[in-house]
């Protein structure tokens, strides 16, 4: 006998969605505190910016919100790639950073004790 059940209720896209928008609203205002607030302590990020890679722990995204500030006019999409109970894959496409870069992201998120947060980051800086 098989089951048909909806494993992953509508509101955990919302919560997903809401906790990498605080990356994007901290990138905004140019608050690295604020952006932390969406990636877990141990957090990961990789990609190249400006040609050179820039990896490893997430603290190198807080210094580069840290040394070039606020983007107001910021332009973002998420979408959820997948999703299931405990992980989820967020595709972040931004236009217009504090430096006026555009990229892509992926966040991948973890479900722990009730909260969605950010553990890696990988991006692509597209040339201006």
């Amino acid at each position: 006998m098989t089951t048909n059940i909806k494993v992953v209720p509508t509101q955990e896209y919302d919560d997903v969605v809401a906790a990498v928008a605080q990356y994007v609203d901290g990138l905004r205002v140019g608050s690295a505190d604020d952006v932390a607030r969406a990636f877990h302590q141990d957090a990961v990020m990789y990609g190249f910016t400006n040609g050179e890679l820039l990896g490893g722990p997430i603290s190198n995204l807080y210094d580069f919100v840290s040394s070039n500030g606020d983007a107001p006019s910021i332009k973002t999409r998420l979408d959820v790639i997948g999703i299931t109970p405990t992980t989820a894959v967020v595709r972040v496409d931004m236009e217009s950073d504090a430096i006026g870069a555009d990229y892509t992201d992926f966040h991948t998120l973890l479900k722990q004790d009730g909260a969605w947060k950010v553990i890696a980051k990988v991006y692509h800086q597209y040339e201006g």
